[in-house]
């Protein structure tokens, strides 16, 4: 099974090993960024496509979740 990003081979979730270490830093940071801001998931991820900061491999993970709807509620942080 290939990565849902890229064409490399996935491990966990349908990510390759550097897209989910991508992810886990995305979905492991929006409990801070949601107390801090009350920002929901799809803001969040809005917001670490935007910043000039964000790493390629996380903006390549957030753009995936914005354009399959991937719904995240702060409670299953």
């Amino acid at each position: 099974m290939n990565c849902k990003i890229c064409n490399r081979k996935a491990i966990k979730n349908g990510f390759c090993k550097l897209h989910m270490k991508a992810y886990e830093s995305v979905d492991g940071k929006y409990k801070i960024w949601n107390k801090a801001l009350e920002i929901s998931w799809k803001e969040y991820l809005s917001e670490i496509v935007k910043n000039p900061f964000t790493g390629e491999w996380a903006k390549e993970v957030a753009e995936y979740l914005v354009k399959n709807g991937e719904e995240r509620n702060v409670k299953d942080c």
